[in-house]
């Protein structure tokens, strides 16, 4: 089996250590001589020191170490993260000592100084000694290329020089190894140790942003969104679900006047329903992982929205059979639904699946029931309005902006003045597609922070539910390695080719399982579902 590339960066990095040793030729001061900035005291970013990548190669190869850390303490950022890695990332632990020494002249000088931490893939204890000698007041410690044992004497290590362990996790075992190390440092594990979850697989380098969604319920309190954050938007999501920190690397290291608007607007947001409803999808997606399989060469099958719901045995059976969002169109087409229904058959969702009928106002959703969601093509409208209402209650868990972007200046409250601008609701977007130059809208919602997009088929006059498919080659020609949120012509008959051929995430289905706009056919809903199993 050929190596990945983080198999690749470890044994290069135990190459050069047995030929250079563990200062990789570099002479380190032989006492610390700066004081203690704590790590992430503070809610905040941290923005790297980074020269390359082995995803992108050179991102800035004449950078200004001590220049760049100026411009991130400036900018308020909370720490400083130096890549000393040289082989793929060209870095050097002279940064680390250059910038450590920086930061140390700005606190005599009275000035913001921000907290260094040394990143790398290191993994010997001796090299937190040098870390800390160096300057750092934090390290990397990435769980996936360290036993239990060597993380744990990592961990204790940094402990007893008054750093912190920033320990990178993203799969479950990385997981376990987080639970070891925190019961291993007992009461010191609260300041000790700051958790980081990598939105970028090192093994591919491919980035999720929804990654770092599905397991921020595991982390501790101290909990860092690692990668994929280009603009000010990106921050905010990432705040907007709960995290603590975010690292920043090649954004700000090609672009160092971002650097204001990414710490601006992550320490502007907070967490909030719309990181709440991608916690909660993103937590669906990987139970959905583990459980269902399909019938064809992909391990698992999408997940599904049934859409179009009017009546409410049409949405107990999708609920029942296992859908994992159900929308409501509030838009003046065939499928129109009210508030009045919506509202119903949320209660009466509730009561079923709570066994609560006594009392269904005070039932919770459980775990299993679908997310609920009102799909608007115009959010100025009556019906567009009433779903935004709807969604800010919860009744809704969200709005589908459903060939529109979501603009804070355009979409008002239903509860305000007219004139008074208020941010979207929880939301996602759906793009109409059927050219190579829709697929433009699409990145411009990816560069405003939105994690997903549903890619649904473009008919002119008819905003959705038209039967027609998004064709296949213009997926494959302009989609990418985007996760496919697929909708348009999708039905019993077609859902299981579409799946062997696309592999899409989730998949919306309207007019393939109707007798008539609005009419489900039970048959056809049970049929498309037995297709998935």
């Amino acid at each position: 089996m050929s190596e990945d590339i983080l198999q690749k960066i470890v044994r290069k990095r135990r190459e050069d250590i047995e030929r250079l040793g563990l200062n990789f030729g570099i002479e380190i001061p032989a006492t610390r001589r700066r004081g203690h900035v704590e790590f992430l005291g503070t809610p905040g970013a941290i923005l790297e020191v980074k020269r390359a990548s082995p995803s992108k190669g050179d991102i800035a190869p004449n950078l200004n170490p001590v220049g760049l850390a100026t411009t991130y303490a400036e900018a308020h950022a909370q720490a400083i993260s130096v890549l000393t890695e040289m082989n793929y990332f060209k870095g050097s632990l002279r940064d680390l000592i250059a910038v450590a020494d920086a930061m140390e002249e700005r606190a005599k000088q009275g000035l913001h100084a921000c907290a260094v931490l040394r990143k790398d893939f290191l993994l010997f204890e001796d090299e937190i000694d040098i870390a800390y000698r160096c300057g750092a007041d934090a390290v990397l410690l990435i769980a996936r290329i360290l036993d239990d044992e060597q993380l744990v004497k990592m961990a204790k290590r940094a402990q007893s020089f008054d750093m912190q362990a920033f320990v990178e996790v993203r799969e479950t075992d990385d997981l376990r190894k987080l639970k070891l190390v925190t019961e291993a440092l007992g009461d010191a594990a609260a300041k000790t140790i700051v958790a980081g979850v990598n939105s970028r697989d090192l093994a591919t380098f491919h980035t999720d942003p929804l990654v770092p969604a599905s397991i921020r319920h595991k982390l501790p309190a101290k909990a860092v969104f690692e990668s994929g954050i280009h603009s000010g938007a990106d921050a905010a999501y990432a705040r907007n679900l709960g995290f603590t920190g975010i690292l920043v690397g090649e954004a700000v290291a090609k672009n160092p006047p971002l650097a204001k608007e990414v710490v601006g607007s992550f320490e502007g947001s907070r967490e909030n329903a719309q990181g709440k409803f991608w916690k909660e999808y993103a937590e669906r997606k990987c139970a959905h992982n583990e459980t269902r399989a399909v019938p064809s060469k992909n391990a698992h099958g999408p997940l599904v929205k049934i859409c179009g719901i009017t009546r409410e045995e049409d949405g107990l059976l999708a609920a029942e059979l296992g859908a994992d969002l159900l929308g409501f169109v509030f838009s003046t087409t065939k499928r129109l639904t009210t508030e009045e229904f919506v509202r119903k058959f949320h209660r009466l969702l509730r009561s079923a699946r709570n066994d609560v009928a006594s009392n269904p106002e005070q039932a919770q959703r459980v775990e299993g029931s679908p997310l609920l969601v009102g799909v608007i093509t115009d959010p100025n409208s009556v019906e567009g309005q009433t779903a935004i209402k709807l969604a800010r209650e919860g009744v809704l868990d969200a709005v589908q902006f459903h060939g529109i972007a979501p603009q804070s200046n355009t979409v008002q409250s239903a509860n305000k003045p007219a004139t008074e601008p208020t941010q979207p609701p929880t939301h996602y977007c759906a793009v109409r597609v059927g050219e190579a130059s829709d697929f433009d809208k699409v990145e411009a919602l990816r560069k405003n922070g939105e994690p997903r997009i549903l890619l649904d088929a473009k008919v002119e006059g008819i905003p959705g539910g038209t039967g027609k498919q998004i064709p296949e080659s213009l997926l494959r020609e302009k989609a990418g390695d985007i996760p496919l949120w697929l909708a348009g012509g999708i039905n019993p008959e077609n859902v299981s080719e579409l799946v062997g051929k696309l592999n899409p995430e989730l998949i919306d289905v309207s007019s393939g399982i109707e007798d008539a706009p609005g009419i489900k056919n039970h048959d056809k809903m049970r049929s498309l579902f037995a297709k998935l199993r």
